[in-house]
């Protein structure tokens, strides 16, 4: 193979015994000390963070060189995304009265039904699940999964399944919430 790539022998064999240069002994210690601390912080810590880290157990290493090595050991932090605000209540329509008045405990059946709204970010984009449960036992009665956040896809959807589950009688004085 020496011959073949025009190198002495003995050059081969002094280049593979030869120790590691400082620089590359260095870069090997950080990459393994970023390889920990990423997976400590369960990949919640980027190349700032990591850079800290680092400092406080006295490896000083600059944020842009723990970003350099962190893209070569394919780490990518996790990026938290910013709060969606969804509720607009300053507005000029009248409120409706809070009938519940924080009291949760419910002793019968089809007394008290809450619903809520919760937004699920898929590959494709949003995705809308209401929920309706009875307070009595806290079960879901009632669900619907939308890709449009309209009444008739999320909430309508939601309180006909519920009202299958628990079919109310006349008498029934049901607070939905």
């Amino acid at each position: 193979m020496c011959e073949v790539l025009k190198v002495s022998r003995s050059s081969f064999y002094h280049w593979k015994k030869r120790k590691p240069s400082g620089r590359s002994e260095r870069r090997s210690v950080l990459s393994a000390e970023i390889f920990h601390i990423y997976h400590w912080s369960r990949g919640r810590y980027g190349s700032p963070r990591i850079a800290r880290e680092l400092e406080s157990k006295g490896m000083n290493a600059s944020r842009p060189f723990v970003a350099k090595l962190m893209r070569e050991l394919n780490l990518r932090s996790i990026v938290k995304r910013k709060f969606k605000k969804t509720t607009n209540s300053s507005h000029k329509y009248p409120v409706v009265a809070n009938l519940l008045n924080q009291n949760f405990q419910v002793k019968e059946k089809n007394k008290a039904w809450v619903s809520d709204i919760t937004y699920i970010r898929t590959g494709q984009g949003w995705l809308y699940l209401t929920t309706v449960i009875d307070l009595f036992d806290s079960k879901v009665i009632g669900w619907s999964l939308s890709e449009m956040m309209k009444a008739q896809d999320t909430s309508i959807a939601a309180l006909k399944m519920a009202r299958l589950h628990r079919p109310l009688q006349d008498h029934d004085s049901l607070i939905c919430h």
